[in-house]
């Protein structure tokens, strides 16, 4: 019946129908695309492949991929930008019958790829096993050229005679599986990752190596690191006494890259030919990063393999020292200065990070604590009581997405505020009117003191214009005059310049003299010299009166 139907078909030439499933498979550098076709029963069908790229709006016919007779392409070899969007298009052919084009959605080379497996070599010691991983794809690879180094490895390894137990774990391209037993068969299987794409890949063929004989020695174990003020000190086990160690130290940056690196160890200083399970090596020796230690025993002729590789981050090492803290007090508020401790004014520390501080506040009479975060080293507490005392301690602290670490406290500093500015202002305020009010009293007890003195003290000699008009022998004329007489004289003094001018005619010899002076009002008589005469002097003013 289906011969009938191809026949049928045949004859009346019926039109071909387009591809169908067509899926676009990519791993590492190899692109295919591959699809099913439609119509079973006809033969000497051949299959066309388009292709199209931004840049061009054309469609642009697939080299290799033209007139094919099986249903998958390659087209690994056109050499396109794989994080450019790419579109395909295919379609099936008879003579001149041709399907309609079937459109592949559009897609990334780079999104679409997937991660190959790893190609792995591996080398048997006693308790280990030694791991060669190259990258996936090629060594000219395109499509993860700039994601070489950014590759991470997982392992899964299991005794050959064992199904059930196996062990996973994070490994780098050169890299130690250990803690195994001598002379046992272990395979293993690995496969690539990228984390940031989040991409994994597949896993390589097992492969399988049996571990070597026993050494004699065995390696170092228990490998720590620990660190004081400007120091590590790196320390381990052994079961044997007399032995002499040294330790190595490399460069975590070179994990990262496969093949061998044992020309790049380098020996730790005052680590080398030492008889104790520790040694000492200044902070200097290491700046920020990641590194690795290894240490080896020997005793004579006889030397171990290397023990564990120790991974060293300076980081996570790092030791903070508690800062110091430094107070001012500034009207009203407190001024905190924060400040590197003693121990490292004089050397150089390698601090890359930024510290955060924690700081503790407190009224000195008060238990009661406030806490703060503060990234500043110099900042102020406002609005606290004016002339009261408080303290202040304060903590480095490292706060960081992978870890935490904080000093220990400083030493605690108290500091007494001074007046704020409103106290300030009403003291100044009250020293003046304290000022103002003893001036007037001052004033109202010296005018008090001179009424008094006037009233009950008075002054027993005349005032000093009188005293010069009365001399000695006006005084005697005066009381000659007055006893002969019995005439009372009374005399009004204008100023002592008209006194002289009298003074000066009393030549003439007469009883009595004339004197220049303004008549008293109190007397009714009173004459003056014209006023064009010229004279300095009035007319004489003589008042009688019975004795």
């Amino acid at each position: 019946m289906y011969n009938c139907l191809f026949l049928v078909a045949f004859i009346e030439g019926t039109n071909l129908k387009s591809p169908q499933n067509v899926e676009v498979y990519i791993v590492d550098d190899s692109c295919i695309l591959k699809w099913s076709g439609s119509d079973e029963f006809v033969s000497n069908v051949t299959f066309s492949v388009d292709y199209q790229i931004p840049e061009i709006d054309d469609w642009i016919k697939l080299p290799g991929c033209q007139y094919v007779t099986s249903t998958q392409c390659d087209f690994s070899s056109l050499q396109l930008n794989v994080y450019d969007e790419v579109k395909l298009r295919v379609r099936a052919e008879k003579g001149n019958d041709t399907s309609p084009w079937y459109e592949v959605d559009s897609f990334i080379p780079f999104q679409k790829a997937q991660i190959g497996p790893p190609e792995v070599h591996l080398e048997a010691e006693d308790r280990a096993v030694i791991l060669n991983i190259s990258p996936p794809g090629t060594q000219d690879s395109v499509m993860w050229a700039m994601d070489s180094s950014s590759f991470t490895y997982s392992l899964v390894i299991w005794k050959n005679s064992s199904s059930g137990e196996k062990r996973t774990e994070t490994v780098y391209p050169r890299d130690k599986i250990y803690k195994l037993s001598p002379e046992t068969t272990y395979c293993l299987k690995v496969r690539a990752r990228l984390r940031v794409q989040r991409k994994v890949g597949l896993y390589s063929p097992v492969s399988c190596i049996n571990t070597t004989v026993e050494n004699k020695l065995p390696p170092p174990e228990n490998i720590q690191i620990d660190s004081n003020n400007w120091n590590y000190i790196i320390k381990w086990d052994y079961k044997y006494e007399n032995m002499t160690f040294q330790a190595q130290w490399l460069y975590g940056y070179l994990k990262k890259f496969p093949g061998k690196h044992e020309d790049k160890w380098k020996q730790l200083p005052d680590c080398e030919n030492v008889k104790t399970t520790q040694c000492v090596f200044p902070r200097s020796t290491f700046s920020r990063g990641i590194y690795f230690v290894r240490v080896q025993a020997s005793n004579g002729n006889n030397t171990s393999l290397w023990s564990e590789e120790k991974r060293f981050d300076t980081e996570i090492q790092t030791i903070i020292l508690p800062p110091l803290i430094n107070l001012k007090s500034v009207n009203g508020s407190l001024r905190v200065y924060i400040g590197a401790p003693k121990e490292s004014e004089n050397k150089s520390v390698d601090q890359p990070y930024r510290l955060t501080y924690e700081i503790n506040f407190w009224e000195n009479t008060s238990d009661t604590q406030s806490k703060i975060l503060q990234k500043k080293t110099d900042f102020t507490f406002l609005n606290l009581k004016p002339l009261t005392v408080y303290c202040v301690k304060a903590r480095a602290l490292i706060l960081e997405e992978k870890w935490n670490k904080s000093s220990d406290f400083s030493d605690t500093v108290c500091e007494k505020t001074k007046p704020g500015n409103t106290s300030r202002t009403l003291l100044i305020a009250g020293i003046c009117i304290a000022l103002l009010i003893l001036a007037a009293v001052v004033y109202v007890v010296r005018v008090l003191w001179r009424c008094i003195n006037y009233v009950f003290f008075p002054s027993s000699k005349p005032p000093s214009a009188v005293d010069e008009y009365f001399s000695e022998h006006l005084l005697k004329n005066l009381l000659l005059s007055t006893s002969a007489e019995q005439i009372e004289r009374c005399f009004v003094i204008e100023n002592t310049n008209t006194v002289s001018a009298a003074e000066e005619t009393n030549h003439a010899g007469e009883d009595y003299k004339k004197y220049g002076s303004q008549t008293s009002q109190d007397s009714g008589n009173y004459s003056n010299e014209d006023e064009n005469s010229g004279s300095g002097l009035s007319e004489e003013v003589l008042l009688q009166g019975a004795v």
